[in-house]
């Protein structure tokens, strides 16, 4: 079983910011995954030619199982134009949002979101196609769980894209991980957490599945987006691997794990 995070800066390539449906199905090729969680998510937004994101890489992986949940109502960005979205996993939404996504060729029995209200303070950041620091607000953050079918039972995977506050962050994922293990077990939370190297396992409590840098994509240098488990052990993993993908500024990282 394959199980990747794949942070997609809404379809944008680096460094020229295009947006193209076929770089995404390229990437979503390349990545080859039965379970992959997805973050910075467009669906129905100008920039990325109204696409629905989650739809085209489960219709490229060849997954029947998916979901879309926005954080959020409009087009973010370092102007606060966009409101909260609030509501279940299956809340109908209309116009153009943005959020996380899970993909799963395995069948799922159920889903579930937790959200986050955004901290109220935001941070000096790089953005893409902007020169220098740009202070940017903080976003609604959400994580979203599906009940699979796994190799040997159930199986709960959780995906999430946390705050870039320090702190808020960190008190997300405590929350996260206590959450999922209202699931069944065994467990995994894969995402883009904000936080670097082995603080996620030493917040969570959790299994670090893989240890690898995948930040920036073009020269990683520190590890933001993470696989961790509860009750798999790390005897499991047959291997990782990072990926330079046609879009984002991360790299993609898929676990191949044994869980017969």
């Amino acid at each position: 079983m394959r199980v990747a995070t794949f942070n997609l800066l809404s379809g944008r390539a680096v460094p020229d910011g295009t947006v193209s449906e076929d770089a995404l199905r390229a990437a979503a090729r390349r990545l080859d995954a039965d379970v992959v969680g997805l973050q910075e998510v467009d669906r129905g937004q100008d920039r990325s030619h109204g696409v629905d994101q989650t739809a085209v890489v489960a219709d490229e992986l060849g997954a029947a199982h998916w979901r879309f949940v926005p954080a959020l109502l409009g087009t973010p960005g370092t102007a606060v134009g966009w409101t909260a979205a609030t509501g279940g996993v299956d809340s109908e939404v209309t116009g153009p949002s943005y959020g996380i996504g899970l993909v799963s060729r395995l069948p799922v029995r159920s889903w579930a979101v937790r959200r986050f209200g955004p901290a109220p303070v935001g941070m000096p950041l790089m953005v893409p196609g902007q020169r220098g620091l740009t202070r940017v607000p903080d976003e609604p953050r959400i994580g979203v769980a599906a009940v699979l079918d796994g190799p040997s039972g159930p199986l709960t995977v959780v995906t999430a894209h946390l705050s870039f506050v320090p702190g808020w962050n960190v008190v997300q994922l405590r929350a996260l991980a206590k959450w999922a293990r209202e699931m069944p077990p065994p467990r995994l939370l894969l995402g883009d957490f904000n936080l670097p190297g082995p603080v996620p396992r030493l917040t969570s409590g959790w299994t670090q599945l893989a240890r690898v840098a995948t930040y920036p994509s073009w020269n990683p240098r520190v590890q933001f987006d993470h696989v961790l488990a509860d009750g798999i052990a790390e005897a499991a993993v047959r291997d990782v691997e990072t990926l330079r993908l046609p879009v984002s500024d991360h790299c993609a990282l898929a676990v191949d794990l044994d869980l017969r």
